[in-house]
């Protein structure tokens, strides 16, 4: 019945395009990967694919066996990986993704100690999953997923890190500079830069301006946080980011940070981890050096 190798052609497929291009992924004869195909669909009884032009259209069933290759053929090779490491004695690996892109900062002091002490632990940060890793963590594509705004499921935990507060930055020579906070009609005129993420997932805009049914006179977005400064410091426009952030530019930038509001808004760094697995000395060591890491 399904196997392995059955999803791993439809996963080449989905990847390559091509019949001729996937049977070479995977070192066979595109007769060999046609005739594997076959002798499930007549397993099954029901066809896997079907011929659009040059192109190849799954059926229902194939869909549903492409779902299942998404998620089974990442922990398939996971799994293949810690056994590898476990042969060799090795420790293992940590793959980190990350949802916060003010966080790298952060994330640079917890490495410094961290490598020192696992050193045989192989560390990635994953760049891709900047935004939307949940499925990353689901599918074992990562193994801890760092995270301002959790999306609780029944098989994720969320490990509080710290504290912090999320402030509007201006530069010192903005007219809000002189403000201990900011009020949402104050913003109405300003140029508001942010990392390249949906508004309603910005906490100026859900938590400050679109309760106050004010916005601001234009978005831009600017990928890197060392860029977006030195456009707010240049007095280009305004941004927001976590305050122990803003103070340790503000060192040697001309920015200042409000309080939005008088009460502000309050946020917190979570360590997001999978339930169904046990959980090893150097992934829990990880966790208590991010708490300790402020």
């Amino acid at each position: 019945m399904l196997e392995r190798i059955h999803l791993e052609i439809l996963n080449a497929v989905q990847e390559h395009g091509t019949l001729t291009k996937a049977a070479s992924s995977l070192h066979l004869s595109q007769s060999a990967l046609s005739h594997s195909i076959k002798k499930l669909e007549g397993q099954l009884s029901t066809p896997i694919w079907k011929k659009d032009g040059r192109n190849l259209r799954l059926t229902a069933a194939g869909e549903r066996i492409q779902n299942l290759a998404n998620r089974v053929l990442p922990q398939f090779s996971r799994t293949e990986q810690q056994l590898k490491q476990i042969a060799k004695g090795e420790m293992g690996s940590l793959r980190i993704g990350m949802e916060c892109h003010p966080c790298y900062q952060w994330l640079l002091r917890v490495m410094s100690s961290y490598l020192h002490q696992w050193p045989d632990i192989d560390i990635d940060v994953k760049q891709a999953f900047q935004f939307g890793a949940l499925g990353a963590l689901f599918s074992y594509e990562i193994d801890v997923l760092i995270t301002p705004d959790p999306l609780f499921k029944p098989r994720i935990e969320y490990i509080p890190v710290f504290d912090y507060e999320h402030r509007l930055v201006v530069a010192t020579s903005h007219p809000l500079a002189a403000q201990d906070f900011v009020k949402p009609e104050q913003l109405a005129n300003e140029v508001l830069f942010s990392y390249p993420v949906e508004p309603q997932r910005l906490d100026i805009f859900s938590q400050f301006l679109y309760p106050a049914k004010c916005s601001v006179k234009q978005h831009k977005i600017i990928e890197t946080t060392e860029i977006m400064l030195q456009m707010v410091a240049a007095g280009r426009g305004v941004c927001a980011l976590p305050g122990w952030l803003v103070d340790e530019f503000s060192k040697t930038m001309p920015i200042k940070s409000l309080r939005f509001g008088e009460k502000g808004i309050s946020k917190q760094i979570f360590i997001g981890i999978r339930k169904d697995e046990q959980q090893n000395d150097y992934l829990n060591d990880f966790i208590e050096q991010a708490k300790s890491t402020v």
